[in-house]
């Protein structure tokens, strides 16, 4: 036994193969800035979206970068097929070298009569059913269109199914948006539905990390997922005393 864990490795773990998501979602659009529902339009990113995209990639990049460079790809990166998921996951396969693969699984809720509105105008024509949405009622459909369990349940077959492709020790990167990814975190641990909304979305280019734990031969199903890290983007700036309480100095 070394000294020290390795980094997909660690003392407090249970014994066998793991595997590790990182859920990202995606830059802001002009519809976000506006408060407006996206659903499964194709917005793509604005000027502060591919800001963000590139920033948070290249922190990822950092956070991924003891599981690159393997033989066998440690790092695959997946996305939904819309724009603004593509155009972020791509920020990142820049800086891997690793493709980006297309699922339309990962696609944000689709909100029907919802989609192009504002929250307000449609707290102001359907404030029943928003409010029961909001409150993750599991077959509320978002304007007619699809219901969390839905959206869950697609989502997470998505990830199952790639994420029994990635080696031992490997990170699959799903980029994706920010209801779709609440809803598939809640129902891939295994928290009831009427514990959904105790999980907070994502902010745009935030990320959420899950680890499994495998201990048989047994498919993906088996997988016991924890939640490592929820809705982090950066780390704080380091303090600095204010320049009249700080030791003087001569430059």
């Amino acid at each position: 036994m070394t000294g020290s864990a390795s980094a997909t490795s660690s003392i407090l773990q249970p014994a066998g193969l793991r595997r590790r998501v990182i859920f990202w979602r995606h830059g802001r659009t002009s519809w976000n800035a506006a408060r407006r529902f996206q659903g499964q339009r194709d917005i793509p990113l604005d000027e502060v979206g591919v800001l963000q995209a590139s920033r948070a990639a290249r922190l990822l990049a950092g956070k991924l970068a003891g599981s690159m460079g393997a033989v066998e790809p440690a790092v695959r990166i997946l996305s939904s097929d819309l724009s603004r998921a593509r155009s972020t996951a791509e920020s990142l396969a820049e800086l891997t070298g690793g493709e980006v693969v297309v699922d339309s699984r990962l696609r944000e809720t689709f909100g029907g009569q919802w989609e192009g509105l504002t929250f307000e105008e449609i707290q102001g024509s359907y404030p029943r059913e928003i409010q029961r949405w909001s409150r993750d009622e599991p077959q509320v459909r978002a304007g007619g269109g699809e219901t969390r369990v839905e959206v869950a349940e697609r989502m997470v077959a998505a990830i199952l199914e790639h994420a029994s492709t990635i080696p031992e020790g490997g990170t699959l990167v799903v980029t994706t948006h920010g209801g779709a990814t609440r809803v598939a975190l809640a129902k891939i641990m295994g928290l009831p539905e009427h514990l959904w909304r105790t999980l907070s979305g994502l902010s745009n280019c935030h990320w959420s990390v899950i680890e499994a734990v495998q201990t048989s031969s047994t498919g993906a199903h088996e997988w016991h997922w924890r939640l490592t890290e929820h809705n982090v983007g950066t780390l704080p700036e380091p303090y600095e005393a204010p320049e009249d309480l700080a030791e003087p100095v001569e430059d």
